[in-house]
């Protein structure tokens, strides 16, 4: 088999590895098909993903269960207004060789290595260690003492955060959030769905995970998707959506009157990688506008910044993207 008929092949198993991932995850987390989709393309497209959701709706369980599944390395992190950067990246220890009794400093890896990395309730911690997760999500790499440590691939941030609680909380700065590839809120269940999982956490009854992939398999998917074609038509819609979002550029009402600032060039890239990786999950093998589309609220949302008049008449980004969606 050459090497155009493996990635070909590796495209359409794509497609049957996630409908397996989707029965196993199903097996713990009951309805948010929304979000465990988003959440794949996020891993798929090499991203990270910022999780908004209040307390009780299976933020954290539904992240340890995606790693249990992927048969991937996960560290949990509980961010507090204490937590140091050396907390989260790893430490220089001095330690005394037992033979010639000589001191060096050794490296001790702190939890970021991992292939995920669960920060649990990010903005309670203060911007200096907020950063310090910075240069891990966008190089995968730890610098410490002048020594770069590479993370393990493939590397995935998943962040949460509670909307409702503002006290003793630290807004991340824009340069942070833009590193997230998507912004995901996770709402209610329905009514049906809280029946069940009411019925499923109030028995005796573990469900039993299958390992469905692993990182060498991850790591293979994410390498196809970047060989996905893409016509003109559809980046040149998505680099124009990202346009219409910055107010100097458009034409569009809300924008001007609401937007502070829009989103930058990542958003583009972004759009177009999350298409890729829509497209393969559903079986087909190059991005359409409606792909784009699908996937422009959790891109867009945390990237644009809306200013006083959009907080007094309560307009939200998401409001702005669906007008921009429709035109």
């Amino acid at each position: 088999m050459d090497r155009a008929d493996e990635e070909l092949s590796l495209a359409k198993d794509m497609a049957e590895s996630y409908k397996a991932f989707r029965h196993e995850i199903h097996k713990v987390i009951i309805g948010q098909d929304k979000v465990i989709e988003e959440l794949m393309i996020s891993i798929l497209g090499k991203g990270h993903c910022l999780l908004v959701g209040v307390p009780g709706l299976a933020k954290t369980l539904l992240v340890s269960t995606l790693a249990e599944i992927l048969q991937f390395k996960f560290n949990r992190v509980q961010f507090t207004p204490d937590l140091m950067p050396s907390d989260i990246t790893g430490t220089e220890i001095l330690e005394e060789d037992a033979t010639t009794k000589g001191k060096y400093f050794k490296f001790v890896q702190g939890p970021i290595f991992a292939n995920i990395v669960l920060a649990d309730e990010i903005n309670r911690t203060p911007p200096k260690t907020q950063a310090a997760l910075l240069e891990a999500m966008q190089e995968h790499q730890v610098t410490s003492a002048g020594k770069r440590h590479q993370l393990p691939e493939p590397f995935f941030v998943l962040a949460t955060q509670n909307p409702v609680e503002q006290e003793g909380t630290y807004p991340l700065p824009e340069a942070q959030l833009d590193r997230f590839m998507f912004n995901l809120r996770i709402d209610y269940p329905t009514h049906e769905e809280e029946k069940e999982i009411v019925k499923a956490t109030t028995s005796s009854h573990k469900p039993t995970l299958k390992k469905v992939l692993s990182a060498e398999k991850i790591l293979a998917y994410q390498d196809v998707v970047r060989k996905v074609p893409v016509s003109d038509n559809v980046i040149d819609y998505a680099v124009k959506l990202v346009g219409n979002t910055r107010p100097h550029q458009t034409k569009n009402e809300l924008v001007r009157q609401f937007v502070g600032w829009g989103a930058g060039p990542r958003a583009s890239q972004y759009l177009v990688l999350a298409a890729k990786v829509r497209c393969l999950l559903q079986g087909r093998f190059t991005p359409e506008i409606a792909d784009i589309q699908a996937v422009a609220l959790p891109v867009l949302r945390h990237r644009l910044i809306t200013n006083f008049s959009a907080e007094a008449d309560g307009i939200k980004p998401e409001t702005i993207i669906t007008d921009l969606i429709k035109q």
